[in-house]
């Protein structure tokens, strides 16, 4: 099943469905007004869903609603919990490599994972408002599950189960700020901006082949102002989101609508580009002494949309643009 949410007065929006083929779409508030209030009744709701979904494959619902027009917001416009990870292990390698680091003792036994802002998410084509462009604004294309309640101690099987929802984001960064951060040793603040979301939301069997062992196998296509800026694939993740719900569920329980992300997607093939802007300046400080691309500037437009085997977009397309501003200057 494929949904979305609709910008409206709420901040939570409206929740829809959409056909499979992205054409058309219906409203189900009469099942459930919101993402959240699905996710939390996911069991009661669950027939439900799946008989609009086949009505509305099927051509027999009269209400269904042209994609053209509406206005997308994220498919989960806020959340109890926001955990991200940093599970494409060649991304760190490259930061270490690039600004000789130490390594991350037992990075790769261990998930890396820090709690963000998820009071407030963007839409796919919201703005990315930046304070300051001397932040050093850059865009990264991640996948991320959406789950429903986790029990204390949950297994990574067991983890598994309470996937709900697969999407697509864009986690903003901004690199100016971060260094300090993250010598204190506590999570990131400043360094994070709103986090964008493509504006579908599908269920792990919509993925067919593209879900296997609980990775998205999937292209990432990334474009800065019209120009390919990477395409690199899902499936060299190093942790699955099983393992990564597990993880964060060791003491404590999650609640439905915790959305869980799988870091900036990487692979040690540099023929496929990268993911966001700071892996490529690392690329060239370690070719060139120094790095020589810009981040983000005003008037940029940064897009991304993950693809399957056919070239076909599943979560729609992130599509935004940089506007530095700042109204309290």
């Amino acid at each position: 099943m494929k949904f979305a949410t609709l910008k409206s007065q709420s901040p939570d929006g409206t929740l829809v469905m959409l056909s499979r083929d992205l054409s058309t779409a219906v409203s189900i508030a009469d099942i459930a007004p919101t993402l959240q209030y699905a996710l939390e009744n996911w069991t009661q709701c669950q027939a439900l869903f799946q008989e609009c979904y086949d009505a509305l494959n099927a051509g027999r619902r009269k209400d269904a609603l042209s994609l053209e027009s509406v206005q997308f917001d994220a498919p989960l416009p806020r959340s109890w919990q926001w955990l991200d990870g940093s599970c494409f292990l060649n991304h760190g390698h490259l930061m270490q490599k690039a600004f000789h680091l130490d390594p991350i003792e037992d990075a790769d036994k261990y998930p890396l994972m820090y709690q963000g802002a998820g009071d407030n998410f963007s839409g796919p084509e919201d703005d990315i408002v930046v304070a300051d462009a001397t932040h050093g604004a850059d865009f990264e294309g991640e996948f991320a599950v959406i789950t429903g309640d986790v029990e204390m101690g949950a297994t990574p099987a067991e983890a598994a189960q309470a996937i709900r929802l697969v999407v697509m984001l864009n986690d903003i960064s901004y690199r100016g700020l971060a260094p300090r951060e993250m010598k204190t040793g506590f999570g990131f603040v400043q360094a994070k901006g709103a986090t964008a979301f493509a504006p579908i939301a599908v269920t792990p069997d919509e993925l067919g082949e593209h879900w296997r062992d609980n990775r998205a196998h999937l292209t990432m296509q990334i474009t800065r102002n019209g120009v390919p800026f990477g395409h690199p694939h899902g499936r060299e993740m190093h942790f699955g989101f099983d393992q990564l719900i597990a993880h964060a569920a060791l003491t404590r329980t999650l609640q439905a609508g915790t959305v869980i992300g799988s870091g900036t997607v990487s692979n040690k093939d540099p023929d496929v580009g990268q993911a966001c802007i700071s892996e490529l300046r690392a690329k060239e400080l370690i070719a060139h002494g120094a790095p020589q691309t810009s981040f983000l500037q005003h008037g940029e437009v940064v897009a991304l949309k993950a693809t399957d085997n056919s070239g076909s977009s599943v979560f729609g397309e992130i599509c935004q643009y940089v506007k530095v501003e700042n109204k309290h200057v």
